[in-house]
């Protein structure tokens, strides 16, 4: 069983929208768990079984923030004309394939709606970006190999 990076998107996006806490996929090639944040696993009676429970909401205490959020607005200044390329997951920025590839953009390339602009790693997983509008990139905001939080602005592009 083959699972491409789409299919690992959506999966992921259902599992969100549900109400199931985990979800197991396995085949011969690999085994992949997904668990919602909050779920508790505890042991249960018998070999290997696992059981789920929802965390109720009160029980989890979140995790202190480890910097400020950062609106997926444009910063002061750069006025109504740009758009807000944002990160959809927390993870790790790259602006390239691998380290010796030239970046997918640069400030000043113009772009296509669905061309890919930058990688967001996350849990291992290399998740493409790409752009929801044609126009051009005006700023890149984010330092190749730095952390991101969800909804936080990577780019900022002028629509053509």
């Amino acid at each position: 069983m083959e699972l491409s990076v789409t299919e690992l998107r959506e999966l992921v996006a259902a599992l969100s929208q549900s109400d199931i806490v985990e979800l197991t996929l396995k085949s011969s090639d690999f085994e992949l768990t997904l668990r919602k944040p909050g779920a508790v696993v505890a042991a249960a009676p018998g070999p290997a079984q696992e059981v789920v429970v929802s965390a109720p909401p009160a029980a989890v205490e979140p995790a202190p923030p480890t910097a400020p959020a950062v609106p997926p607005v444009a910063p002061p200044g750069k006025g109504s004309d740009v758009i807000s390329i944002t990160s959809p997951m927390v993870g790790t920025f790259y602006r390239s394939p691998a380290p010796e590839e030239p970046p997918f953009v640069g400030v000043g390339d113009r772009i296509s709606a669905g061309q890919t602009v930058c990688i967001i790693e996350a849990m291992k997983l290399m998740n493409e970006l790409e752009a929801e509008v044609s126009g051009e990139i005006v700023e890149i905001l984010v330092e190749n190999s730095q952390p991101v939080e969800f909804g936080q602005t990577l780019m900022l592009v002028r629509p053509v």
